[in-house]
């Protein structure tokens, strides 16, 4: 698969399960869910992680950077179809900024 539809792929893939995992422990801290749901949100986390190592970038902070506006978005995603809140104007607007700052990241030339 080309580098240039991989590298989303991986960072939406990773941006679920870190916010899956958080979740987790959200569910667990501050909507009193039993501590057991820690164990399949830590094992997400663990996957995160992982996920980020096969995402194309020259440095991690590069992959990690771009993988922040993803993240802004997948969170946003989660917010409306897991916690049943649609997203307003500010939060499509601050989304697609953060999108546009990933793709800059990850496309622009490198030299």
């Amino acid at each position: 698969m080309p580098t240039i539809l991989a590298s989303p792929l991986v960072f939406a893939l990773a941006a679920v399960a870190e916010i899956a995992g958080c979740f987790a422990v959200w569910s667990v801290v501050r909507l009193g869910r039993p501590v057991v749901w820690l164990i399949p949100g830590l094992a997400a986390l663990a996957l995160f992680a992982w996920l980020l190592t096969l995402a194309e970038a020259s440095a991690a902070g590069r992959a990690y950077a771009t993988y922040g506006g993803i993240y802004i978005a997948a969170s946003l995603a989660w917010l409306w179809l897991v916690e049943g809140q649609r997203p307003d104007r500010w939060d499509v607007t601050g989304a697609a900024i953060c999108l546009v700052g990933a793709a800059v990241i990850l496309l622009g030339p490198r030299d």
